[in-house]
């Protein structure tokens, strides 16, 4: 990449010409094929956000490149007040996804087609999001009504193949849209991934390998290419290119909690320069975390409300939202302010670490299971005698008996660092010496 193309990406973000989906996507691109590019446009973004008196069309610059940094409470707030734009209201409706606000990102994506966005694009994106809503069938009967070229689309078929593999589980239709996808479009990062985990999921790691690393050549990268690409490169023992992979997750979601730990993995495994600062303050966090809510001068029906929620230290205070603190008994929108300002004081909010909470694991039917197999359930792990790998997961996750291990999904396991289909299949078969099976299969 030449000194000339940097200074495009800079150029298409705070220069006077235009600037539509043609010139983000042209920004896109040439961080794919460069990523130092990502500081360049940064550095635009923070000279765009100094300027107090922004035009209409300056604020749409900056929402929109505040979207791609992952700077995305600022895109929004950028964006709602931007000139009111399709371009404007189609990244705002983005931004409303990333963070989760679905029902507002539904709302923009109408509101930047009634406003002259492109139609089946805006739909195509709200059907991603009533699938993260769990609305699967209105996801599915949208993308049934659009016709026509938008059919023939990478990301139509990208969108369609993930709603079936949610609905249905038909793997054959999901992997035929995904590659029909790639026909339409080589470097999808959607439909890379999709076909790489699949692969991944199969034991096939050299075609899972190349899928993830044609996935994290695009920008922006799906995170869980990233992720499970640095995890591949650890068991590969090539710590600084799983680094390099953490990094980039980080550099858009610096709190990211996986990265960051994967990120801390591999460092110590691999020997290699980890920046400290990193580290200091991710150690600070988990003082922090660690620190008991009655340390602080909450009123009585807050303190008795988070008591019988088993709520004692911030750190269960950030991994509760907002709604469940709501659902408890005499729990009301005074104690919620209260408690919003106590953690708002520490720099934290509430729901900030929701995502790491696990649900538990169902309870274990053994109405069908004979004597001989109700006899091994608590037996410990250690009677199965796994491999290191796969023993280090058991002890990631908490699993200490051979009952709690079959309440477990494969996909569960999968989850864990470094757990591949290898160590499933290994699992698996110690289970089927004892007539046992994991929860699913």
């Amino acid at each position: 990449m030449t000194e000339a193309s940097a200074l495009d990406v800079h150029d298409m973000v705070v220069s006077n010409h235009s600037f539509g989906p043609a010139e983000i996507q042209q920004i896109c691109k040439t961080i794919s094929e460069d990523y130092s590019q990502l500081g360049v446009l940064k550095d635009a973004v923070n000279e765009l956000a100094q300027i107090t008196d922004r035009s209409p069309a300056q604020a749409v610059r900056l929402g929109v490149s505040q979207y791609l940094v992952g700077k995305f409470d600022d895109a929004k707030e950028t964006l709602s007040h931007a000139d009111g734009g399709a371009l404007a209201l189609y990244y705002l409706a983005k931004t409303c996804f990333q963070l989760e606000s679905y029902e507002d990102a539904i709302a923009n994506f109408d509101a930047a087609r009634a406003a002259g966005y492109d139609g089946d694009q805006c739909q195509v994106a709200a059907a991603e999001v009533l699938r993260y809503q769990g609305e699967l069938q209105k996801a599915m009967d949208i993308l049934d009504n659009i016709f026509g070229p938008s059919e023939q689309t990478a990301e139509y078929n990208y969108q369609r193949g993930a709603t079936v593999a949610v609905r249905d589980g038909n793997f054959d239709e999901v992997l035929r849209l995904y590659n029909r996808a790639l026909q339409y479009d080589d470097h999808h990062p959607g439909a890379l991934f999709g076909l790489a985990l699949e692969s991944d999921r199969k034991g096939n790691d050299g075609e899972a390998l190349n899928l993830y690393e044609r996935a994290a050549s695009c920008f922006p990268a799906h995170i869980g290419t990233l992720v499970n690409l640095g995890v591949i490169y650890e068991d590969r023992n090539d710590f600084a290119k799983a680094q390099a992979c953490y990094k980039r997750v980080l550099d858009v979601f610096p709190d990211h909690p996986r990265a960051r730990l994967y990120m801390k993995d591999a460092s110590a495994s691999g020997n290699v320069y980890y920046d400290e600062d990193t580290a200091r303050q991710n150690e600070r966090l988990s003082q922090l975390l660690s620190v008991s809510v009655n340390d602080f001068e909450l009123s009585v029906r807050s303190r008795n409300c988070l008591q019988k929620m088993g709520v004692e230290t911030l750190g269960d205070l950030v991994r509760t939202t907002e709604q469940q603190l709501l659902s408890s008994k005499n729990f009301g929108e005074t104690s919620l302010v209260e408690i919003r300002e106590m953690l708002s004081s520490k720099g934290l909010s509430l729901g900030q670490l929701a995502d790491q909470q696990r649900e538990p694991d169902p309870p274990l039917d053994t109405t069908g299971m004979t004597p001989d197999q109700q006899a091994v359930l608590d037996r410990p792990i250690s009677d199965l005698n796994l491999s290191v790998r796969a023993r280090k997961c058991m002890v990631r996750l908490g699993i200490n008996t051979i009952s709690e291990l079959i309440r477990k999904t494969g996909d569960d396991l999968l989850e864990s660092k470094n757990f591949g289909v290898t160590s499933l299949n290994e699992v698996r078969a110690k289970l089927e010496a004892m007539n046992l099976k994991l929860r699913g299969d």
